[in-house]
């Protein structure tokens, strides 16, 4: 039986489901939601650690698992509605083919270049990204906001004065790395120790969001984590579906929707799309009137 909490303010729907993600969206009681975004960031079936996933599936079993997840949250997505699946960058080819064969459109495969964490090899070149492939449900997403972001430039290079295009490569984003290199939007228990190694950052999440989403339209996270998506999702306005398994982490992202900490708070990005067409519209100013609350 799963445990369920729904928080709502201003008008925006924000629910964690203590579940496990296919028993969620299996559940036809759950027909009424019609979900506009996914962002899918599953276990990397790395052999990694969870308290409540089994990492280290053969191949056949992880990329099966994959595609009924996909297939499942494709039943579940409106027309024109897309998925941003996150993946390391040597399971590209089993990523574009799972979407392929669930039903997904094609529309970008996304290079998020990593800043701090570049993984060195003896035999290859290094490691220094991962893929965020960007597909729709139909031939076009039926939402799709042109950001305009003010990057970073080299040396001697003239900045330009409205900005440019966000493309598929995103070299602006830091990554939350392992231990104290990851700042302080990183969660920590008491003793120091990270509480979710494989958090997502705030400004990761923002962009997914303003590129895929208006106000009032419903995002799924199918495997939650720390909950990032909805601290956004909440922040914009947008609806929010937490589905997470592991308790503990359920528990946190209850605080995170309850209770802002400064380094939760989106404000601090809206400059970088200053620029862009109708951002009033698409970050609402309600959003930017919410204050943060220490954790």
């Amino acid at each position: 039986m799963e445990n369920k909490s729904i928080y709502s303010k201003n008008e925006v729907v924000s629910e964690a489901h203590c579940t496990e993600c296919l028993d969620w969206l299996s559940d036809e009681s759950n027909d009424q939601h019609g979900v506009s975004m996914t962002f899918l960031d599953p276990p990397f079936n790395q052999g990694k650690e969870y308290r409540r996933h089994h990492d280290s599936l053969n191949d056949r079993e992880y990329w099966l698992f994959m595609s009924r997840v996909s297939e499942a949250i494709y039943r579940r997505t409106l027309e024109g509605g897309c998925i941003y699946f996150m993946q390391r960058e040597k399971n590209s080819e089993q990523v574009l083919r799972v979407l392929r064969e669930t039903g997904w459109t094609f529309q970008n495969l996304i290079i998020w270049k990593k800043l701090t964490s570049a993984i060195p090899s003896p035999r290859r070149f290094g490691k220094a990204f991962q893929i965020i492939c960007f597909a729709s449900k139909g031939q076009r997403p039926s939402t799709f906001n042109r950001l305009r972001i003010t990057p970073r430039l080299p040396k001697g290079y003239k900045p330009h004065q409205n900005g440019v295009y966000v493309t598929d490569v995103w070299e602006d984003i830091r990554e939350l790395t392992s231990g104290y290199f990851a700042g302080g939007e990183a969660i920590r228990d008491t003793n120091g120790d990270r509480e979710h190694k494989q958090q997502s950052p705030i400004a990761l999440l923002l962009r997914l969001l303003l590129s895929s989403t208006l106000p009032g339209m419903t995002v799924l996270d199918p495997f939650a984590g720390s909950g990032t998506t909805s601290v956004v999702a909440q922040q914009l306005r947008r609806h929010s579906i937490s589905l997470e398994v592991d308790p503990q982490n359920c528990e946190l992202i209850c605080e995170r929707m309850q209770s802002r900490r400064p380094s939760d708070n989106i404000l601090e990005f809206r400059s970088n799309y200053q620029h862009t067409a109708e951002l009033d519209t698409i970050w609402p100013k309600i959003a930017v009137s919410i204050k943060s609350v220490a954790a």
